[in-house]
C-alpha cells in the first residue's frame, strides 16, 4: 500500500486524510484494492457507527478512491474490492434516523454505487454489481432505492440478461415504492 495510505487508515489520521489529493491517480493506482479492504475493516468495528474520525477518514478515503479508479479507468482491476466493500455495508443500519440523515454504511454504499454504477456498459462489472445492487433494494432506504434504481435502468438497457434473473426483486421493490 502507499505510504500516505499506510498511515492514514493504519492510524486512522484525519489530519493526514486531505493529503491522498496531493497524489498523483496512476501513483496510488496500485494499491486501491488494498486500501479498500482496510476500509472494510474499519468501515466493520462495533465503534464506527459513533466513531466521528473514522467515519470522515473513511469518507476521504472512499472518495480519493473512486476519483483515481475513474481517472485510471480501472474500474476492472478494483471491482471485486469495491462490490465487496458495497456489500459489506448491507450487514449494517442502512435507514436514516429520523431527522433524514444517512446512516454512515449508507453514505459509504452511496459513494460506491455511483462509482461502480456508472460503468453499467462493462457487463464484467455489471456481473458483479447487480446482485449486490438488488440486494440493496431491498432494505428500506429509499434514496438508495431510487438512485439504484435509475442505475438499474442504465444497465438494463446495456445488458438486460444480467437483471433477468432478479425481475421479481425489482418489480415488488418498485410496487413498494409505489405504496409510500
Amino acid at each position: 500500500m502507499h505510504h500516505l495510505f499506510g498511515v492514514v487508515l493504519g492510524q486512522k489520521d484525519l489530519s493526514r486524510a486531505g493529503d491522498l489529493f496531493s497524489l498523483d491517480d496512476s501513483e496510488i493506482e496500485g494499491c486501491l484494492s488494498e486500501a479498500l479492504e482496510q476500509i472494510k475493516i474499519i468501515s466493520s468495528s462495533p465503534d464506527y457507527q459513533t466513531n466521528d474520525n473514522d467515519q470522515a477518514v473513511v469518507e476521504i478515503c472512499i472518495t480519493r478512491i473512486t476519483t483515481a479508479i475513474r481517472e485510471t479507468e480501472s474500474i476492472e482491476k478494483h471491482g471485486k474490492s469495491l462490490v465487496a466493500l458495497w456489500e459489506s455495508c448491507l450487514e449494517h443500519n442502512l435507514k436514516p434516523s429520523g431527522k433524514d440523515e444517512d446512516t454512515p454504511h449508507a453514505k459509504i454504499a452511496s459513494d460506491i454505487m455511483s462509482c461502480i454504477l456508472q460503468n453499467y456498459n462493462r457487463p464484467p462489472i455489471m456481473a458483479l454489481a447487480v446482485p449486490v445492487a438488488v440486494k440493496f433494494l431491498q432494505r428500506g432506504n429509499k434514496e438508495l432505492c431510487r438512485n439504484m434504481s435509475s442505475y438499474l435502468s442504465l444497465a438494463a438497457i446495456s445488458k438486460a440478461d444480467l437483471l433477468a434473473e432478479h425481475t421479481e426483486t425489482i418489480v415488488k421493490s418498485v410496487l413498494r415504492g409505489k405504496k409510500k
